[in-house]
């Protein structure tokens, strides 16, 4: 699968928060311009550095309007410790069942040391409040990434 490009509409789904409310979220009603991003573990250095960069610049972010969203296939349980340990200031997604991986189109074939295994390939979808994809980042670098994204989001919110 090639998963979501520029200019199209994501599909909606439903899936738990990192709350101890047991809340879900909706895509399609959030009604407002979103950065989606899937990382592949919570508290690992990589999803870590990211999490937090996106914490920094959470006030840039919500100045624009724009919502920022981690997706991983970690439980809301270890989503809550990951949030408490790093004290993180954004909402982490539960894809549990790998729908909205398959749906981005970032549940891939990965090779480490030769060993091939599928996983979350790091992945950035910058998305307008109509759900239509504006930018894609795929096969992301964490270092400068985010500052990256926060440009883009300037470019189409500011």
């Amino acid at each position: 699968m090639s998963g979501l490009e520029i200019g199209d509409v994501v599909a909606d789904f439903t899936l738990p928060v990192d709350s101890k409310s047991g809340e879900s979220m909706t895509f399609s009603a959030l009604k407002c311009p979103s950065v989606v991003y899937f990382y592949p573990k919570d508290d690992t250095p990589g999803c870590t550095k990211e999490a937090i960069a996106f914490t920094a610049h959470k006030k840039e972010f919500d100045s624009l309007g724009v919502k920022v969203i981690g997706i991983s296939k970690d439980k809301v349980a270890k989503h809550d410790k990951f949030i408490d340990k790093h004290n993180l200031d954004l909402t982490l997604i539960a894809d549990e069942d790998g729908a909205a991986c398959e749906a981005f189109g970032v549940w891939v074939e990965k090779n480490l040391y030769g060993r091939k295994y599928m996983g979350i390939e790091r992945a950035t979808f910058l998305i307008d409040a109509d759900g239509k994809v504006l930018h894609v980042w795929r096969k992301v670098k964490v270092k400068e990434h985010v500052e990256a994204v926060l440009a883009e989001a300037q470019k189409h919110f500011a």
